[in-house]
């Protein structure tokens, strides 16, 4: 069984890693940069390890992390903490929305009012009436509204149409001020992060890696992909690119959010209160979010690396939550022929899609493999386009 891979990101490097178990595989892997892991590679600046955006591994699917546990070795970081600041009030809350916060904000009255008044939160078309429907009006416009309106580059909130909310609503966090709750929160114990991982691809057997590679031309029908004036044949396909592409954008580019990372290197050997590994900026600046990777990476260094995200049109890192661009994905979806998959967060477009469920995508295809039985192209009901 021929496999082909596009694309070594973390979906990428999982699919191969996973199905190269399977008895009678030949996997080749393209990637069209000089490396494999892409945004989740760690890379050094001044010294300093970081990745493209953090990449802690956070996960409600245990079977994910049993996996990735016995590849690298992973420490515990569900004590961090995120914080807001709000520059209405000059101070800093927690995120998750925290009750405690809410009680010692200037219109607190207000807000606890509008909270309980709230309803109907399972008729909400768009992310304004979801929040607005579950926090009430004040409350989103001070810690929701501007944040969206800079991520996704949008007008207002109304156009983003297709996130997948509870229709139960956001319930205020109370206790704890740790992010995630009861959800497996793991980082690399090695400075290099998950990079042996991916260095380790192209150390088995029966996967070839062809890097600063991209292909020429690709039939689906006839399961031939030509890479270097070469012809590949395959008899599955997992695709992590945007769909798009392998058809020659025939039905309009997919659009997505693309991001400016600026390095800061400060000559303290800490910036965050302790335990805060994240401050995002709900307000009008221009930056989402700012990080501190010694907290996740615990590089020891006199001076500490701060990475701050600005939303752009450069690359494609974002699927865009807005359901004209979702129609224009499935399009793509409907012409993939049988054993071609499109996995990952640019593969699935989706933007919620995470390194775990990376993993558990490539452990799906390895079961529908062994079963013979193909489902589709979009792996895991929740990621599908309605």
């Amino acid at each position: 069984m021929n496999i082909l891979i596009i694309g070594g990101g973390f979906a990428g490097c999982a699919s191969a890693e996973i199905l190269s178990k399977l008895k009678g595989t030949k996997i080749t892997l393209i990637e069209k940069a000089d490396f494999l892991g892409a945004g989740v590679r760690t890379n050094y600046h001044g010294g300093h390890p970081y990745t493209y955006g953090p990449r802690h591994f956070l996960t409600d699917k245990p079977e994910t992390y049993e996996y990735l546990k016995k590849k690298i070795k992973l420490r515990n970081v569900d004590y961090h903490q995120f914080k807001a600041y709000v520059k209405e009030d000059n101070r800093f809350y927690n995120l998750p929305i925290n009750q405690k916060d809410i009680d010692s904000m200037p219109e607190h009255k207000k807000i606890n009012k509008e909270i309980k008044g709230c309803k109907n939160v399972e008729r909400s078309k768009n992310l304004e009436e979801y929040w607005k429907r579950s926090i009430g009006s004040t409350l989103f416009k001070r810690m929701i509204e501007e944040y969206n309106k800079k991520m996704w580059q949008v007008k207002n909130c109304k156009e983003l149409d297709t996130f997948n909310w509870s229709a139960k609503g956001y319930t205020i966090k109370k206790g704890p001020r740790a992010g995630f709750g009861n959800w497996i929160s793991m980082y690399p114990i090695k400075e290099n992060g998950y990079n042996d991982y991916f260095d380790n691809i192209k150390k088995i057997k029966n996967v070839k890696v062809f890097l600063k590679t991209s292909f020429n031309k690709i039939d689906l029908k006839k399961k031939i992909c030509t890479v270097k004036r070469k012809k590949i044949n395959y008899d599955i396909l997992i695709n992590t690119i945007s769909p798009d592409e392998l058809f020659n954008k025939k039905y309009g580019e997919l659009e997505f959010i693309g991001r400016d990372f600026y390095k800061i290197i400060l000559p303290i050997k800490e910036a965050f209160p302790k335990d805060v590994f994240f401050l995002y900026y709900p307000d009008n600046q221009k930056f989402t979010r700012l990080v501190e990777y010694k907290k996740f990476t615990r590089h020891k260094s006199s001076s500490t690396l701060i990475g701050m995200e600005l939303p752009s049109n450069n690359g494609r890192f974002y699927p865009i939550p807005i359901k004209k661009c979702q129609k224009k994905a499935k399009k793509y979806f409907n012409k993939f022929p049988e054993w071609h998959y499109s996995i990952g967060r640019a593969g699935t477009y989706r933007y919620e899609v995470d390194i775990d469920d990376c993993i558990w995508q490539a452990l799906r295809i390895k079961d529908q493999l062994t079963k013979k039985k193909w489902l589709g192209p979009i792996v895991g009901e929740q990621f599908k386009i309605k």
